[in-house]
């Protein structure tokens, strides 16, 4: 299940806030406001915009909205229910057989899931599964990378355009050396474009890219555990067996959290006989 992951937008608010603060607790509120220069930004956005537009092809750059919005999201991982719901599918499929299964999907929401447990159910061999699935698995990462190479791009070209109206700024300024009114605005062109571009690469897009890439691991991640769990199932492994050996992928904690759940067994046997 998605939900919003507050930390991009608080992080980037955190980040341009220290900066005006560092600007205002240095020279006042019209320092912060000459920081504000209309044309470095058209300068950076606009020749960042043209080069993603040439490195990138039409439906590429139409998946930029979409993968912006996936570094304000966060997908929620229990991987000690997916360890649980494996143990549940496997001491089923022991006492009712592998058929008996299809009734259990009707409770999982997870796409990958549901198709490695009727993989199992069709009767296809454990070797089979694990080269179908893992072929998803290398797909979905391969789709993420081109997703995120959009935005990893673009902390590339931002310090460049930045630096390239730096350039811009001082050839004019250069130019006019005869006339001390066009020295400052020029200068200002010249510094702040580079500012803007190094703030767009390494607050923006720089840490985006990293949090997009940190989800693609973790999704690989339990997608790998689903894969044993399917192939623990299909196998007919002893539950406690299979649990052990997902249980291998839990941290420290986790596994220590899980140890100190009561399962099932042991509410029945605390329960009081009735007489």
């Amino acid at each position: 299940m998605k939900r919003n992951d507050l930390l991009t937008p608080i992080g980037i608010f955190i980040g341009i806030t220290m900066i005006f603060v560092g600007i205002f607790t240095t020279g006042g509120v019209g320092d912060v406001v000459s920081f504000i220069q209309i044309s470095s930004m058209i300068i950076v956005l606009g020749g960042l915009a043209a080069a993603l537009l040439i490195n990138f092809t039409l439906d590429e750059i139409k998946l930029t909205g979409k993968v912006l919005k996936e570094s304000f999201q966060t997908n929620e991982q229990n991987l000690s229910g997916l360890i649980d719901l494996f143990v549940r599918l496997s001491e089923r499929a022991r006492r009712e057989g592998l058929l008996a299964l299809e009734s259990e999907l009707e409770e999982v929401e997870d796409p990958f899931i549901k198709k490695g447990i009727l993989l199992a159910v069709d009767g296809i061999e454990p070797e089979v599964i694990n080269d179908i699935m893992n072929a998803e698995v290398s797909a979905i990462e391969e789709r993420h990378r081109r997703g995120r190479a959009i935005i990893e791009k673009a902390a590339e070209y931002a310090p460049a355009w930045g630096m390239i109206g730096t350039l811009i700024g001082l050839v004019l300024m250069l130019k006019n050396l005869t006339d001390p009114t066009t020295l400052g605005p020029n200068m200002a062109i010249a510094l702040l474009t580079t500012f803007y571009g190094s703030v767009l690469a390494n607050l923006v897009f720089s840490p985006m890219a990293g949090k997009l890439a940190n989800k693609t691991d973790q999704e690989i991640f339990i997608k790998q555990v689903t894969i044993e769990g399917v192939i623990g199932v299909q196998s007919g492994q002893n539950p406690k067996i299979l649990e052990e050996k997902l249980s291998a992928f839990l941290s420290g904690d986790e596994r220590q959290r899980q140890e100190e759940e009561p399962t099932e067994e042991d509410v029945m046997e605390g329960a009081p006989n009735e007489a």
